[in-house]
């Protein structure tokens, strides 16, 4: 049900897991309420007014940074032609409360003046730690404006993301340690999508493994680990969420979880994991692997012929091949958590584009990257070892079932390695020509026994 429940008494349940696992209610105290509605999108904590504030706790140069902002980032410059008041209405960063201007949370998180958004949204808080093994290098807390603050910890991040780069052709490819603009949607998400309503701190770790980003506030009702990448999107903080969008630091999609595991998948590197996160917490791991760089040339080779980015589907499905080798659509299904229909329609696309291979056919088909791709990572043994396995164990099954029975037709063969009439033909013909097998009757119930078998009935 999407929405508190009471007992007949009045009482507000809520329902959590203990710690053997089995569900259980317990009592919703008054400070849970909005955190819950927020979770249930019942309620946008971003939207109220902050009590007891004034337009004038609004920062001017807070708000000329966040015109700069919309000067390098958005796509709707026209919002620098309006007046303060415009700017702030059309973004939503005041209401009117009984015939009076106040600024709302979203107004007083983005543009508050430092003093006044302590005091008032004392949840508000951001830390940066910069570690070196078990050295500190960087650990700071405070309290700021989200714009000021994104500006802070992204100096701290370009001071700490090395880059490198590789020739391809005629072109150099520039590869961070983390992509930059998948930090700057993480770092969105947890300013955006954090719960205000309770005590924490949107924590942002910079280590020689990774980048870890964690704010207080679990996933939204509905969005798990598992279907992350493809719900649909909606926030805990619409006003603030959009704000971040119109301004230009968020995705305008408000797909900004595909820019994050993009930033992983188009260097051919370990992808994101939310593994740690918690119904309180959403914990971002990004790491710092080696990139891939035979699989970035596959990948930026493919853009360039398109003329567009990737979706991120057809990355998933690359990255999912690049790591099994070799897969079934079900394996891929699972590997990926997308929906089997729309993977298999990209697997058609990514056949005919020369990416991918499929073997096989019926239940037994499979696919493997193409031998274009073995060729462009100087992989030409991993390619015959993939695709050959097959000639290989269906040969071994076919010889076998033969001598079992002494004889065996394509019916056999069909049935045995679920493959169509035309290659259980060719692979019956192949061992005939390599004399393995030889062909007692023609026709439609054409037959062939094993040559030693011939051999042995002429001794005898």
């Amino acid at each position: 049900m999407k929405s508190p429940v009471a007992t007949t008494s009045g009482k507000i349940l809520r329902r959590r897991l203990k710690a053997d696992g089995t569900p259980e209610n317990i009592p919703m105290y008054p400070y849970e309420i909005v955190s819950r509605l927020s979770d249930l999108s019942l309620l946008d904590f971003s939207a109220q007014p902050v009590p007891d504030s004034e337009y004038s706790d609004l920062d001017p140069v807070e708000r000329a940074r966040l015109r700069r902002i919309i000067q390098i980032y958005s796509t709707e410059k026209e919002l620098l032609d309006l007046s303060d008041e415009e700017l702030d209405k059309a973004l939503q960063l005041i209401t009117t409360v009984e015939k009076r201007t106040v600024p709302t949370m979203t107004g007083m998180l983005l543009i508050g003046k430092k003093d006044r958004l302590s005091a008032m949204i004392p949840t508000a808080e951001t830390a940066i730690q910069v570690l070196s093994g078990t050295d500190v290098k960087v650990n700071e807390s405070f309290i700021m404006p989200l714009l000021a603050g994104f500006e802070k910890i992204t100096e701290y991040m370009n001071a700490w993301n090395r880059e490198e780069e590789f020739e391809d052709g005629l072109f150099r490819i520039s590869i961070p340690e983390i992509d930059r603009r998948a930090f700057r949607e993480a770092l969105v998400n947890a300013f955006s999508h954090r719960d205000y309503s309770i005590l924490g701190r949107v924590r942002v770790a910079i280590e020689e493994e990774g980048l870890t980003i964690s704010n207080p506030g679990g996933f939204i009702e509905g969005v798990t680990i598992s279907n992350l990448i493809w719900a649909e999107p909606h926030g805990r903080n619409p006003v603030l969420s959009d704000a971040m969008k119109r301004i230009g630091l968020a995705e305008r999609t408000g797909r900004g979880i595909d820019r994050i595991f993009e930033g992983s998948l188009l260097y051919g590197k370990q992808l994101p994991d939310y593994s740690k996160s918690t119904e309180k917490r959403v914990e971002l791991y990004i790491p710092k692997s080696i990139p891939d760089k035979s699989f970035i040339r596959m990948i930026t080779e493919e853009q360039r012929r398109l003329g567009r980015s990737l979706p991120i589907l057809t990355l998933l499905i690359l990255n999912s091949l690049k790591r099994m080798r070799r897969a079934t659509v079900q394996e891929i299904v699972s590997d990926t958590n997308a929906n089997e229909t729309k993977v298999r329609d990209a697997m058609e696309h990514l056949s005919e584009a020369g990416l991918v291979e499929a073997l096989g056919s019926g239940k037994g088909r499979y696919y493997i990257l193409s031998a274009k791709v073995y060729r462009a990572s100087n992989d030409s043994v991993g390619y015959v070892r993939q695709s050959g396995i097959d000639a290989l164990r269906y040969k071994e099954l076919v010889m076998k079932l033969a001598v079992e029975q002494g004889e065996i037709s394509r019916a056999n063969v069909i049935d045995l390695l679920h493959v169509a009439p035309s290659q259980a033909f060719r692979i019956l013909k192949r061992l005939a020509d390599a004399e393995e097998l030889e062909l007692i009757s023609k026709g439609r119930g054409a037959k062939y026994i094993p040559t030693n078998t011939r051999v042995r009935k002429i001794v005898r």
